[in-house]
């Protein structure tokens, strides 16, 4: 049923610039406290959903032009909303929940970790601190980040797709690629995610297949508000989003 699954899946969203990758809910709740876990049994299937470089002209692009007077919130969150319930839509059969990474919970808390997701589903390594071993930064608030083995930091993670009605006991975990090996790598890699994230080289801390095109790296750069003015959009974005 997963194998069937993940191949509608990707079918569907792999001609528009996204991957997906199955991980047990179990997986994802083992390895975070309780306030985080997704209300669901340990074996029901889900999917972490990425998007990669080649999203933004697959997909979000003939969006945009397609739904032009439609946009009044961020035009990507929008895009992949759309995309997600367009796939919901091959499951007539069965229960499918969508979790969006900018939804939240009345608490402020996020619905689910983005990073750890991705980790457990195998989809991209999470480097956090607790990966260096002769840790630098003292005192510092050091947060961690996923690299894909593919497109490095190039890519963003956007959903989760649950289908509640198939749990799959037998479904084996695949551990992610470590793709940022060494210490002095990894230490780099969180250095400059932390305090330069701006100048966009923690993206690069491997050899990338894929990257941003200039034009989608000028979309992103450009504050929120303004990003409806390169797309040729009318109106304001709403939400402080780095991709």
């Amino acid at each position: 049923m997963e194998a069937r699954v993940a191949e509608q899946l990707r079918g569907a969203l792999g001609q528009l610039g996204f991957e997906v990758h199955a991980f047990k809910v179990g997986w994802y709740n083992a390895v975070l406290q309780t306030a985080f876990h997704l209300p669901y049994p340990d074996d029901t299937l889900a999917f972490v959903v990425l998007s990669t470089p080649s999203m933004f002209d697959k997909a979000l692009k003939p969006f945009v032009n397609k739904e032009r007077l439609k946009i009044i919130r961020d035009p990507v969150d929008q895009c992949v909303s759309h995309h997600l319930s367009c796939v919901k839509e091959k499951f007539p059969d069965q229960k499918v929940d969508i979790i969006c990474d900018y939804e939240i919970l009345p608490n402020r808390k996020p619905k689910f970790l983005a990073q750890t997701a991705a980790h457990v589903a195998g989809a991209a390594y999470y480097y956090q601190r607790k990966d260096v071993k002769l840790d630098p930064w003292g005192k510092k608030k050091i947060y961690g980040v996923c690299i894909h083995p593919k497109y490095g930091g190039w890519f963003a993670i956007r959903a989760l797709l649950l289908f509640p009605d198939i749990q799959v006991p037998f479904l084996e975990q695949s551990a992610p690629i470590d793709c940022v090996s060494t210490e002095e790598k990894r230490i780099e890699l969180l250095e400059q995610f932390n305090f330069h994230w701006q100048d966009w080289r923690y993206r690069d801390i491997i050899e990338v297949k894929e990257r941003y095109s200039e034009e989608q790296k000028a979309y992103f750069a450009t504050p929120p508000a303004e990003r409806f003015r390169l797309l040729g959009l009318p109106g304001e974005g709403q939400r402080s989003t780095f991709h």
